[in-house]
This record gives structure tokens, sequence and C-alpha cells, in this order.
């Protein structure tokens, strides 16, 4: 349910965007604003807008997909809590993807980012920690991979374009929401890398 919520909040924010270029200015992530005008509120707003509809539909779809299953398993690990330690994880994930681009980007007024693909790189490799054997699909590969192994391969790849940085997406929010996923899901209960790792060591037994 909480998934849902937060497509729906930001599918509105990010229509509103759509239509309203100042509203869309605020929000962005603007290290140089953050630093010299001390605009904190955009180190968690900049995730609820979208460039178009095709970033904002590939990052709900994204969100829907692999949200539903990790919330599953908070609601069997952690009952109650499970609704709080789920926002951790997600606005975890936008502001900790968020701070490599802060420290590389704060004296340059030119550099912006939006879109919530941090956050949902967190969401997703929790999910992977809870399920590595289960088949994720990517364009162009007529079968499923299995979970770790696309995670491996996301990483390798996110971590090399980050250094290239030869185009205009945020492959270091991708990688660092990546890596706040798997250790904030490994410190609200290390008994799921002891299952993730039982898990992959099954297939060669």
């Amino acid at each position: 349910m909480l998934t849902i919520i937060i497509i729906a909040i930001t599918a509105i924010v990010s229509i509103l965007c759509f239509q309203n270029q100042d509203l869309f200015m605020k929000l962005r992530f603007s290290p140089y604003m953050v630093r010299s005008k001390n605009q904190t509120y955009r180190f968690f707003t900049h995730a609820f807008v979208h460039a178009d509809w095709p970033h904002l539909l590939i990052n709900m779809f994204v969100l829907l997909s692999f949200g539903k299953v990790v919330e599953a398993y908070f609601e069997l690990l952690f009952a109650g809590k499970a609704t709080v330690y789920y926002i951790i994880l997600y606005l975890g994930g936008i502001l900790f993807s968020s701070l490599p681009s802060y420290w590389k980007h704060q004296h340059d007024p030119s550099y912006s980012a939006i879109g919530a693909s941090g956050a949902v790189s967190a969401v997703l490799f929790s999910s992977i920690l809870f399920a590595p054997l289960s088949g994720i699909y990517i364009m162009f590969v007529p079968i499923p991979i299995p979970a770790f192994i696309f995670g491996f391969l996301y990483l390798a790849y996110e971590a090399y374009s980050a250094r290239k940085a030869q185009d205009n997406i945020g492959h270091d929010a991708h990688f660092w929401g990546a890596m706040y996923g798997i250790i904030i899901t490994l410190m609200l209960n290390f008994s799921i890398g002891v299952r993730f790792i039982e898990q992959i060591r099954g297939i060669f037994n």
C-alpha cells in the first residue's frame, strides 16, 4: 500500500511540474542552491520530479514491481515497524544517493538532477537480497536473469558509467542508491544477508 501512495504522490508532483516550470525549478536537486541558499529540502523533493512521461513511467513501474515485494517481506519480518522501515529505506535512498552529486557539484550553479532513480535502486536491491533467485527481465533479453546476477551486472555498469560520465544519466545516484538499499536492509536484519548467501550456494549443491 505504501508503494502505491509513493507512486501516487510522485505522479501528482511530476505532472504538476510538467505544467509549471517554476515549480520544477524549485523542486529539482541543485547542490549549488543547497549550499548557497541552504535549500536542503531539495535533497528530497527532486525525487518526486521527472523530466517527462517515459522517465516517470519507467521509474514508477520498477518501483511498483519491486516495492510490493519489499513491503511484503518487511511485513513478514518487522510487523508493526514495517511501514517506518520502508519509509527509511525509500527516503534514505533519496538522500544517500544524492550525496555524491552534492559533493561533486556544490560549486556548480549549472548542475541539477531530478528523478526517483536513487530511491528506486534502493528498493530494487533490497528486493534482490530477499529473493536473489527470482527472475528479472531486461530490454532485448528474452529470458529472465537471476536477480543476484542482474544486481552484480547493474552495480558494475553503473560504477563504470559514473566514472566515464558521458551521458546525462545519474549513474552515481543509481549506484549509491543500490548500495544504500543493501546496507540498510542488512542493518535492519543481518540474517537476510545470511539467507541471501544460502540461497545462492543452494544453486551449486
